[in-house]
């Protein structure tokens, strides 16, 4: 499981457990709802910050892939290179 998903699956039980406790808390309807909408909005604001932590960490994955490909082909032109100039030394040996 990623970790986006447990992120979400995490805020989302939050959510659904804090909803249900104060819909049956022994309060009036108005505090009730003044409750439940400050509370959506502090999942919501913790949510927002949970995938905009998840985009950084996969642009930086990106990078890091897109890097790690490039090193890899500079070694594989350098290493054709080698052999390229290995195998004109060895064709002018004759």
């Amino acid at each position: 499981m990623t970790t986006n998903k447990i992120i979400l699956g995490v805020l989302a039980a939050a959510a659904a457990g804090t909803i249900i406790g104060l819909l049956f808390a022994p309060e009036d309807g108005d505090n009730t709802r003044k409750k439940i909408k400050k509370k959506t909005n502090t999942l919501a604001r913790d949510l927002i910050d949970a995938l905009e932590k998840s985009k950084a960490k996969a642009t930086d994955t990106a990078e890091n892939i897109k890097e790690e490909g490039k090193a890899y082909k500079d070694a594989a032109v350098n290493k054709a290179e080698e052999y390229k100039d290995t195998a004109k030394e060895e064709i002018n040996k004759f």
